[in-house]
């Protein structure tokens, strides 16, 4: 049975979307069968993995409020073995229907229940808030991957976030953990940078990954070409780092398995 990664940040523009979108693409480039679900109303997964945001049509929605099955709402994407759940902007309003719903805080993990076991690891885009959306996405995982841009207000509102996985752990999923803290948008040429990343790596001991995403006008450019940075264009930085990210989220699952 695959395992589930929630990406989650509460704060907006720390690289949650480039990171679910990428990573996923090189996992899916090692062989892996991955899927994507994309919980964020703005839908910036579905279209930077070339899917059109079709407001019309199935998506991740209709799976959480309609009941409809979750494999009904998935297509492929032009990366073999990767996989897409859309968003769409219904789901902006799925935070106020959610309220009315039987067992809310479980409706994702009982979707996916369903397909998990098709795929190596299901990654959730979660949107930049800690509203029900983002509770069943951390309900329905089994770590949570943190995002961190390497800047100013970088642990600005993290103790909240770290607060919610402790309290999804005590009172709705005993099994979540923290997976990873990731530096994003990191700049080894400014002292900000660095003091940045030491800070986060005081706060997160032994939490960090070793693998930082720089910033990159690769990464910028290929969402409006509808791709990964990894296809877009393999050479770059931004590409290479997320490859080596794929290989130690590989490794730590397989840490965790051998532990457990």
């Amino acid at each position: 049975m695959g395992r589930v990664i929630a990406v989650a940040n509460q704060k907006g523009g720390v690289g949650k979307t480039t990171t679910a979108v990428n990573l996923s693409a090189a996992l899916a480039l090692t062989g892996q069968r991955i899927l994507v679900v994309d919980l964020d109303p703005q839908g910036h997964a579905t279209s930077g993995m070339g899917v059109p945001r079709n407001d019309a049509g199935p998506s991740v929605y209709d799976a959480l409020i309609n009941d409809a099955p979750l494999h009904s709402v998935v297509v492929p994407t032009q990366i073999l073995g990767l996989d897409l759940a859309p968003g769409s902007i219904h789901l902006a309003g799925a935070e106020v229907e959610l309220v009315a719903l039987p067992a809310r805080e479980t409706r994702l993990r009982e979707t996916l229940g369903s397909v998990r076991n098709r795929y190596d690891a299901v990654l959730i885009d979660c949107p930049p808030s800690l509203g029900l959306l983002t509770l069943n996405a951390m309900v329905a995982a089994d770590e949570v991957l943190i995002p961190i841009q390497c800047e100013y207000y970088a642990l600005e509102g993290l103790t909240r976030l770290v607060d919610t996985v402790s309290l999804i752990r005590r009172e709705l999923n005993p099994a979540l953990r923290i997976g990873g803290v990731l530096l994003t948008m990191y700049d080894p040429r400014t002292n900000l940078a660095e003091q940045v990343a030491a800070e986060i790596r005081r706060h997160f001991a032994g939490e960090v990954f070793a693998t930082a995403i720089p910033r990159s006008v690769r990464l910028a450019e290929a969402p409006s070409f509808g791709q990964p940075v990894v296809t877009y264009d393999p050479s770059s930085r931004g590409a290479e780092a997320y490859l080596a990210l794929a290989k130690e989220v590989a490794e730590r699952v397989g840490q965790t398995a051998a532990v457990s």
